[in-house]
């Protein structure tokens, strides 16, 4: 069975969306003759942790480990709420504090491409020793952070090995990086790390097809897309909830504050008695304040409901027994390629999913094929009126179901064996 060698930063204990990816990619890949070593850091700084995910790592996988020094540490010591809200990608995009604006200008101007780059040196020191004990001849490198390539490129000039570089996420072009308050050396930093690690890798994991179009002019290395996805389709074991709820799982960040659904919501609120009785806002997991005061701004705090973060078995049973459940995205030209691993689980809940995103967006086009739900911009009002409306009649005569098709290709296991073919 061949070996191969895997650089996350993100494993067990950590919570949150960016361990699930690799945590299963490991879970399935000796099922197709691939043995996978991986590589985490021993003394990591996790914005959120889920014990449960421990119980997912899969038995015999040798794990290495090597220190990590993280100035969030440091950082958290001025304000431990706002570094971890940082972390955690949740930028306010007016009144930051002083030290807001301070730990964020430090952030993007001196961590370089990230917090997480003094594990780099450490790391390749020690995993050259770690290659040869092995014989391993293939690695991958996964980011966020996106540090984590600099190891797979050092690797690469010092040792003979082929190097996989995984994007769960664009660099320069996410969201959260023009928030980062960058000089001008700062910015053209960042874009020229980028350059070098898509030019040096042998190839390219990408995560969206927004996402392959933009590295593809960036570089002649080959890109595949393999997206997210599902564990297992779930079978309805749970009771719906009895109220009307929109619920939305996992971290609501500022940017992505649907604020046309919280303005059309109130209008029926206003004009139905019965929906407003019925309708219940569900937030499971960390929400950004201007979120909250956008929903209280249209006289939705009755029907709002924080449960805050929950373990992942948990978060999926809230998916299980909710009505609809919401996916937001930042309207930007940017975030088209962005597609939430959140997406492929709400799939495998079989609950009709709301998504609210930029013109273009890659989410559009994998919801219309699979028939999951209803996908609208910014502006939508009308329109975005009336299926709210006819999925709350559904539910008042319990009838609203999803019949969604072709959902099984986004198992987890169907796309590990698009990975190994690719490795």
């Amino acid at each position: 069975m061949r070996k191969v060698l895997i650089i996350t930063y993100y494993w067990p204990p950590a919570g949150g969306p960016g361990v699930q990816r690799w945590l299963q990619f490991v879970k399935y890949l000796r099922d197709f003759g691939i043995d996978p070593v991986v590589y985490i850091p021993e003394n990591p700084s996790y914005p959120i942790v889920d014990f449960t995910f421990n119980n997912t790592v899969p038995e015999g996988i040798t794990i290495y480990k090597q220190p990590i020094t993280e100035p969030y540490r440091i950082a958290s010591l001025l304000s431990k709420k706002k570094t971890t809200r940082i972390s955690f990608g949740i930028i306010k995009d007016v009144d930051q504090s002083l030290v807001e604006h301070l730990l964020l200008w430090i952030r993007g101007n001196f961590f370089i491409p990230d917090a997480r780059k003094y594990w780099v040196k450490p790391s390749v020191q020690f995993l050259r020793t770690i290659l040869k004990k092995e014989g391993i001849d293939t690695i991958i490198t996964t980011g966020p952070p996106h540090s984590v390539h600099l190891i797979g490129y050092a690797l690469k000039k010092l040792e003979a090995v082929r190097w996989i570089a995984d994007f769960r996420d664009p660099w320069t072009t996410i969201g959260y990086h023009k928030k980062l308050k960058l000089t001008r050396m700062a910015a053209s930093r960042h874009k020229e790390l980028e350059s070098t690690v898509l030019t040096s890798a042998d190839k390219i994991v990408v995560t969206s097809k927004s996402t392959a179009q933009e590295f593809r002019s960036k570089t002649n290395a080959p890109i595949k897309v393999i997206t997210n996805g599902f564990e297992k389709l779930i079978e309805q074991k749970v009771t719906l909830d009895k109220k009307f709820t929109i619920a939305h799982i996992g971290s609501m960040l500022s940017g992505r504050n649907p604020e046309n659904l919280w303005r059309v919501l109130s209008e029926i609120v206003v004009e139905n008695n019965a929906f407003a009785v019925d309708l219940m806002i569900s937030f499971i997991g960390v929400v950004s304040d201007s979120t909250i005061a956008s929903i209280k701004k249209y006289g939705l705090e009755k029907q709002l409901h924080l449960v805050g973060y929950v373990a992942h078995k948990t978060a999926i049973n809230y998916q299980q027994k909710s009505q609809v459940l919401l996916l937001s995205e930042i309207n930007s030209e940017d975030t088209k390629g962005i597609i939430p691993g959140k997406l492929f689980e709400y799939m495998a809940s079989k609950r009709p999913i709301l998504a609210i995103g930029p013109d273009g967006w890659d989410v559009a086009e994998i919801m219309t094929k699979t028939k999951t739900g209803a996908i609208f911009n910014y502006e939508a009002h009308t329109e975005l009126k009336n299926v709210l409306l006819h999925w709350w009649y559904l539910y008042k005569e319990n009838a609203l179901v999803v019949n969604s098709i072709g959902i099984e290709k986004y198992s987890r296991k169907s796309l590990t064996g698009e990975l190994a073919n690719f490795i």
